[in-house]
């Protein structure tokens, strides 16, 4: 099944609240966000567009994600969590993806993009993390980074280190975001760090709602 095949076909998940405010039928905004996120750039989703009378620029595409204003919602309860952090680049510089996966159902928990990694921001994460979700009980799955260990440890939650198995789900994640994010450079080579991070908890959405 295409990537394409997989947009889901109601638009619940997404505030359209905004298109009011748009010279966008409501329609053509739920398709353009839903192909950006699933599958196309910026680039790609205006030519998709095109193909069906309708002229948007790629600016105005990037920005139906932004005013949606996507975000992972909903409170679970999880017995495992895997934690891991990935390379993003914005231009010429670095910044670190976090994520937290259910590996049982293979869903975004928590994202979050930071300028580097270390023992305070791996804190501040999980404690994001533990304001969303009932995780105290879980059992965290990570590689032996030392600032995740000490964290953890900082915060009395139980983890595992596993290179394998279920921390993979994490991993398969990561390489889907590489493979989209490298597919629009030219979104990510001029934006705001804030902007790249609402473009991936937007993706975050949009992958649950694939899981489910």
């Amino acid at each position: 099944m295409s990537e394409i095949d997989r947009l889901t076909g109601d638009s619940d998940w997404i505030d359209l609240d905004f298109v009011e405010r748009e010279r966008t039928p409501e329609q053509i905004v739920e398709m353009g966000i839903q192909l950006h996120l699933a599958v196309l750039s910026p680039s790609n989703t205006k030519q998709h567009l095109e193909r069906l009378g309708v002229q948007r620029s790629r600016t105005a595409i990037h920005n139906w994600v932004q005013k949606a204003d996507l975000q992972p919602t909903g409170t679970r309860s999880s017995n495992y969590v895997a934690v891991d952090e990935t390379v993003i680049q914005l231009g010429t510089e670095r910044y670190w993806l976090y994520a937290a996966v259910d590996p049982t159902t293979n869903e975004f928990l928590h994202v979050r993009l930071f300028p580097t990694t270390n023992s305070g921001l791996t804190l501040v994460f999980l404690r994001e993390l533990r304001e969303k979700h009932n995780i105290d009980d879980a059992t965290f799955l990570i590689d032996d980074a030392a600032h995740l260990k000490d964290a953890l440890s900082r915060l009395g939650l139980r983890f595992h280190i596993r290179r394998h198995g279920n921390r993979n789900s994490v991993e398969r994640i990561f390489r889907e975001v590489k493979r989209r994010t490298s597919s629009f450079s030219n979104t990510f080579s001029h934006v705001e760090p804030a902007t790249a991070e609402s473009w991936l908890e937007a993706f975050a959405v949009w992958w649950n709602r694939c899981q489910s």
